[in-house]
C-alpha cells in the first residue's frame, strides 16, 4: 500500500498539502518540522485505519509494527505526537488544502473529465452521528432511521463508484445545500468545466434547487410520493417496453417514457418540466385506492344463501384488495425519450454509491468521528420554530388590525345609516301625518280614513325599510369583524404564550469544529482509492468486485522484511488455504512485474514464504 501511495502520487499530495514557513506561522512546531516529519505523520493518518487503529487515542495501546512500517518509521507514532499534528494541522487551514489535494489527485488517478460528456457523478449524503452531552445540529441518520446530533458528509462519486471528493458540514445541512457545494469544489479544484451530469437521491427532489441547479447541470433522481398520484398526474405517457427479467424470464420491471410538471412554490405560473422514466415494479405491488361515496358492509361479497347472523355460519376468506404495481418515476431536467438508459444510469447509483459507502468507507472507519471541540451558535431548532410563531404572530397582529380597522368604519357607518335612515323615517311620516291632518281627509270615516292610512303607509314603508336593512347590514358586519378581532388578539395571547413557552425550553447548541474530523475523512476517502486501485491492478479478474472486508486479509499478512541497497524484499507468510495462496501468489508476481518503488526510491519486491509440511 506504501508503494501504491508513491506509485499513484498520493504520497507527494498529502505532503504538499502541509503548510509550512508563514502559511504555518500559527502553528510554530509544525512550520518548522522537517518533511520526513511531515511526511510520516501523514502516512500514519492515512494508514491508521488499514491498521485496525480508529483513532489517535487507539494508538496508546497500538503495539503492531505494521504501522511503523507503513509511515517510514521502526514504530509508529504515539497519541501525543499524532493528536497534536492533526490539531496544528487542522488550526493551519490543512482541510482546504486536502480538500483541494484529494479531488486533483482522484481526477488524475481515475481520468475524470477528458473530453467525457457523456459522464454521469453520483452525489449523495452521509450522516454519522456524534454522542454528546450538548445539544448539537440533529439530522436524520439513515441506516438507524433516527435523528441525532450528527455531522453531514457530502460525497461525490464518479461512473465507476470512485469516490473523488468529500465534504463536512453541520448535521442539520440539507443535501440540497451540499450538493451545489462539493460540485463547485470539485470543478475548482480540476479546472476542467463543468460536471454534465449529477444522479443525486429524492431528497434533491425540490423544484426550486431543480430549477436553479437544472440550469447548469443535468440533475437525475426520484420523484417524492406525496409529489404524484397515479399514471394520471404524469403527461404524454409512452409505451411500456420490457426494463428487466428475473433468472426465470420473467418480466419483473417495465419502463415507459413520460413527462410531468412539477410546479414552483410561491409562483404559481412557473413550472419545471422534467422527463420521466416511468418504471413499473411488478414485484411491489401496493393495494389500489378506491374511493367510495358509502362505505362498503363487510358482509357484501356474501351471498344469498350465506346467513352470517346465524351461530352455525362458517367464516370464508374476505376478498383479497386490489393492486397494481409500484411506480418508480426517474425524472430528469434534460430532455430525452431514452427510458430505458435513463432508468438503467439512476438505478446504477446503488452500485456506485451506496455500495462503495458500505463496502469500502465505512469498514475503513468513515463514522468514526474525531475532534470535539464546540462553540456556542444559535439553536437552530428552536429558530424555526420562533420563525414560525413569529410569522403567525405577525399574521395575527395584521389580521387583528385589519378586523378592527374595518370593524369600526363599518360601526361608524352603520350608525350613519341608521341615523339617516330614522331621520328620513320621521320625515315621511311627519308629512304623512301633515296629509292626513288637513280637512278633507278629517271628513271621512273611520273605515275609509283606516284604508287610507294603510295605502299611503304602503308608499313608504318599503323605502324605508330598505334603508334600515342597509345599516342593519353594515352593523352585522361590524360585529362580525368585531367577532373576528377578538379571536385574533385570543391566537396573539396563545401565540405569545407559546413563545414564552419555546424560549422556557430553550438549550443552548453548539457547533462542532470539523477540521479535524474533515481531515481524516480525507484520508478515509483517499484510502478507499488507494486499495481499489491496488485491487484493479494487481489482484486477479476474481477480486474485480471485492470489497474491503475481503481485500484486508492480504493487507494484514504478517511477514519478514528485508532491507536491501537497492531494493526491500517483504517474505509473506503464506494462508492455510490453497485458492488463497495462489491469489497470494499471483499479486507478489504483479507487484514485482512492475518495479513499484517505495517513498525512499528503492524497489519493492513480494515473495512467499514456503510451506512446510510435518
Amino acid at each position: 500500500m506504501l508503494a501504491a501511495a508513491e506509485e499513484t502520487g498520493l504520497v507527494k499530495m498529502l505532503t504538499e498539502a502541509v503548510p509550512t514557513g508563514n502559511e504555518a506561522s500559527v502553528a510554530p512546531r509544525l512550520a518548522d518540522s522537517r518533511a520526513s516529519t511531515r511526511q510520516s505523520l501523514m502516512l500514519t493518518l492515512l494508514f491508521m485505519n488499514l491498521a485496525g487503529v480508529r483513532r489517535s487515542w487507539d494508538l496508546r495501546g497500538y503495539s503492531g509494527d505494521g504501522l511503523g512500517l507503513l509511515s517510514g518509521r521502526p514504530r509508529a507514532y504515539g497519541y501525543a505526537h499524532t493528536e497534536r499534528f492533526l490539531a496544528q494541522l487542522a488550526k493551519v487551514n490543512g482541510a482546504d488544502l486536502l480538500t483541494i489535494g484529494l479531488a486533483r489527485w482522484t481526477s488524475q488517478l481515475w481520468r475524470v473529465g477528458e473530453a467525457d460528456t457523456l459522464a454521469v457523478y453520483y452525489v449523495d449524503g452521509h450522516r454519522k452521528p456524534v454522542y454528546s452531552d450538548s445539544l448539537l445540529p440533529r439530522g436524520l441518520v439513515g441506516r438507524t432511521g433516527k435523528i441525532l446530533g450528527c455531522r453531514s458528509l457530502t460525497l461525490l462519486h464518479d461512473t465507476q463508484g470512485h469516490p473523488l471528493a468529500v465534504l463536512t458540514a453541520r448535521g442539520d445541512q440539507h443535501l440540497t445545500i451540499g450538493l451545489p457545494l462539493v460540485v463547485a469544489s470539485y470543478e475548482q479544484a480540476i479546472g476542467q468545466g463543468q460536471l454534465p451530469t449529477v444522479i443525486v437521491d429524492r431528497e434533491g427532489m425540490s423544484a426550486p434547487f431543480l430549477q436553479e441547479v437544472g440550469a447548469e447541470h443535468t440533475i437525475i433522481t426520484l420523484l417524492r410520493t406525496d409529489q404524484y398520484k397515479d399514471l394520471t398526474s404524469f403527461h404524454n405517457v409512452g409505451e411500456f417496453v420490457p426494463l428487466e427479467y428475473d433468472r426465470d424470464g420473467v418480466l419483473i420491471r417495465e419502463v415507459a417514457p413520460a413527462q410531468f410538471m412539477l410546479n414552483v412554490p410561491g409562483q404559481s405560473n412557473q413550472v419545471v418540466t422534467l422527463s420521466v422514466a416511468l418504471v413499473r415494479d411488478w414485484r411491489r405491488q401496493v393495494p389500489v385506492q378506491v374511493e367510495e361515496k358509502h362505505p362498503r358492509q363487510w358482509y357484501a361479497d356474501l351471498a344469498q344463501d350465506q346467513r352470517w347472523w346465524e351461530n352455525e355460519w362458517i367464516a370464508s376468506p374476505a376478498p383479497s384488495v386490489p393492486t397494481q404495481p409500484k411506480l418508480i418515476p426517474v425524472v430528469s431536467t434534460a430532455s430525452t425519450q431514452d427510458a430505458v438508459g435513463l432508468a438503467h444510469t439512476y438505478f446504477h447509483r446503488w452500485a456506485a454509491q451506496e455500495n462503495i459507502i458500505r463496502d469500502f468507507l465505512i469498514p475503513l472507519g468513515l463514522d468514526t468521528n474525531h475532534g470535539y471541540s464546540k462553540t456556542p451558535v444559535e439553536n437552530s431548532e428552536i429558530a424555526k420554530r420562533r420563525a414560525v410563531l413569529q410569522k403567525r404572530l405577525d399574521n395575527c397582529r395584521a389580521w387583528a388590525d385589519k378586523a378592527y380597522r374595518k370593524s369600526d368604519w363599518n360601526s361608524k357607518h352603520g350608525n350613519k345609516l341608521w341615523q339617516a335612515a330614522k331621520a328620513y323615517s320621521d320625515d315621511q311620516y311627519r308629512q304623512l301625518n301633515l296629509r292626513l291632518s288637513e280637512t278633507e281627509y278629517q271628513m271621512l270615516d273611520r273605515s275609509a280614513w283606516r284604508a287610507l292610512v294603510k295605502q299611503e303607509t304602503a308608499l313608504i314603508d318599503p323605502e324605508i325599510s330598505r334603508r334600515f336593512q342597509e345599516a342593519q347590514r353594515v352593523l352585522n358586519r361590524s360585529h362580525r369583524e368585531w367577532e373576528k378581532y377578538e379571536r385574533y388578539c385570543v391566537l396573539q395571547r396563545e401565540v405569545l404564550r407559546d413563545l414564552e413557552n419555546l424560549k422556557a425550553q430553550e438549550r443552548s447548541m453548539y457547533e462542532l469544529n470539523n477540521a479535524k474530523d474533515h481531515i481524516m475523512t480525507v484520508c478515509k476517502v483517499a484510502l478507499a482509492n488507494l486499495v481499489m486501485w491496488v485491487r484493479d491492478r494487481f489482484f486477479s479478474a476474481a477480486y474485480v468486485h471485492a470489497t474491503v472486508e475481503r481485500l484486508l486479509p492480504f493487507f494484514r499478512l504478517p511477514g519478514r522484511v528485508l532491507t536491501y541497497h537497492e531494493h526491500v524484499l517483504v517474505t509473506l507468510r503464506p494462508f492455510n488455504d490453497r485458492r488463497l495462496n495462489r491469489d497470494l501468489a499471483e499479486f507478489c508476481a504483479k507487484v514485482n512485474q512492475a518495479h513499484v518503488c517505495l517513498p525512499s526510491g528503492k524497489a519493492l519486491y513480494f515473495a512467499v514464504a514456503e510451506t512446510t509440511h510435518p
